[in-house]
């Protein structure tokens, strides 16, 4: 039986190129630009991307901001209670936490505390805060970093004060609070070269995705189609569908920051391929075949062979180019994962 995309790219040698800072300056990062059509691998650096986008262009990145979404208390036996919070649900949280079951007191400090309400099949907890969950995490939470980074710094003896920043773990266009993760594709970007794209006649909008654990839950199946896919908080204003949906009528292509842009931009794009305004729970889980309506081209990082991410990116590439691409990324040395290199698909 031939190894499936994701195996292949899983076997490649990745653990040494997993980068456990971002670039400096963030768009130094390097490029490497697929295009579809002739089936090539470019390499460039980042703040080349304007290159690609024509006037009349739109580019959609997500705005959603991560929170310090890391917090821990202590149990009523006085045992340690971590947990990451995921989202708020009605009034209830959702958070994930290995040891901590269903009825069980959570005491935090300044008094405040949280009731286990339940634990749902997907393994998220629902918690009942006494007071805002936002405002306490702002003071005591620690900033979501994946653990894989965690490991890396330890291994390569990055001392906290040099890694600590939370600002590296933003994109700089970050305004709305709710992500326990970043939309990484967007870290490349600084405000000068948004600005060079701006000038070129590309138009730059915002969607919003909040990040929790449906993006980097892990695929545990050889069948995609088993898997099941988190909702998560998305939202498209009305000036930004009608920018999209302009871009579109005048034959501009709708370039797409990151996998959380694009399910959000696939979520509410109908098969008539006008994107319309609102918000909603995006569960969509896109992986190959897949027919695109919302996207013509696709920035993204290199991401991990069991990730939902790479699936969509494979749906959008193409199987066998995104192998050619890995391959090359890795023997080339490109800095993988959350804070590593990008790559462009057109």
């Amino acid at each position: 039986m031939t190894a499936s995309f994701a195996e292949r790219i899983g076997a490649l040698d990745t653990a040494p190129l997993i980068a456990p800072e971002p670039a400096n300056p963030r768009d130094s990062s390097r490029l490497m630009v697929v295009n579809r059509g002739e089936g090539t691998l470019t390499g460039r650096v980042f703040r080349d991307i304007h290159e690609y986008l024509n006037p009349g262009d739109c580019i959609v990145l997500n705005n959603s901001r991560v929170f310090p979404a890391q917090i821990t208390g202590k149990k009523e036996s006085g045992g340690k209670a971590e947990m990451l919070l995921v989202r708020p649900q009605g009034k209830h949280w959702l958070a994930l936490s290995t040891d901590i079951r269903a009825g069980h007191r959570i005491n935090f400090e300044e008094g405040f505390s949280a009731s286990v309400v339940d634990r749902l099949d997907s393994g998220e907890l629902v918690l009942e805060f006494s007071g805002d969950v936002f405002e306490y995490a702002a003071r005591h939470g620690v900033m979501p970093l994946p653990r894989y980074i965690v490991q890396k710094r330890k291994q390569e003896h990055i001392s906290a004060h040099e890694s600590d920043d939370p600002a590296k773990y933003q994109t700089v266009y970050a305004r709305e609070r709710g992500s326990i993760a970043a939309p990484t594709a967007g870290f490349h970007f600084t405000e000068e070269l948004l600005g060079k794209i701006r000038a070129k006649g590309v138009a730059v909008v915002f969607v919003t995705l909040h990040v929790g654990w449906g993006t980097f839950r892990p695929i545990r199946s050889g069948d995609p189609s088993a898997h099941k896919m988190l909702p998560e908080v998305c939202e498209i204003s009305q000036e930004t569908a009608e920018a999209i949906n302009s871009a579109r009528a005048r034959g501009g292509r709708i370039i797409s920051v990151g996998t959380t842009s694009t399910r959000t931009l696939e979520s509410m794009t109908g098969e008539d391929r006008v994107t319309r305004a609102g918000s909603m729970q995006a569960d969509i889980f896109i992986y190959p075949p897949y027919r695109f309506r919302a996207i013509d081209a696709l920035s993204t990082n290199f991401h991990m062979p069991d990730s939902t991410p790479l699936y969509l990116t494979a749906a959008f590439a193409g199987e066998e180019l995104l192998v050619r691409a890995y391959e090359k990324a890795a023997s080339e040395k490109y800095r993988f994962y959350s804070f590593g290199d990008a790559m462009l698909i057109i």
